[in-house]
C-alpha cells in the first residue's frame, strides 16, 4: 500500500523515498545477559495498531526521525526528530 511520510527537513514524500527502521524499543543494558540482547536485536511484534518506528530519509536530507504510524491503516500520525536524550522505548 503506497503512502507518504512528512521528512520533518523536507515536508510530504513518497514512503519508498525512506528506508524502515523498525519499531522503537528500549536497548538492554550493556552488560545484560545475552538473553535480553538477542530478544531485542531479534524479535519483531509486528503489532496492529499505533507504533513508534524508526525512519531514515534516504533519498533527500539523509535523516533518521521517528514516527507515530497506524500499522493497520499506515497513517503517519507524527513525525519528529530524535533528540539524544529522549527515551523512545515501547
Amino acid at each position: 500500500m503506497a503512502f507518504q511520510i512528512e521528512c520533518p527537513n523536507c515536508g510530504v514524500r513518497p514512503a519508498w523515498e525512506f528506508h524502515y527502521g523498525g519499531a522503537t524499543r528500549n536497548r538492554p543494558e550493556p552488560q545484560a545477559p545475552s538473553a535480553d540482547w538477542v530478544e531485542y536485536i531479534y524479535s519483531r511484534s509486528n503489532t496492529r495498531g499505533e507504533e513508534s518506528e524508526w525512519w531514515y530519509h534516504r533519498s533527500a536530507c539523509k535523516l533518521w526521525f521517528l514516527a507515530e504510524r497506524d500499522t493497520s491503516t499506515n497513517h503517519v500520525l507524527e513525525t519528529r526528530r530524535f533528540e539524544a536524550q529522549e527515551n523512545v522505548g515501547g
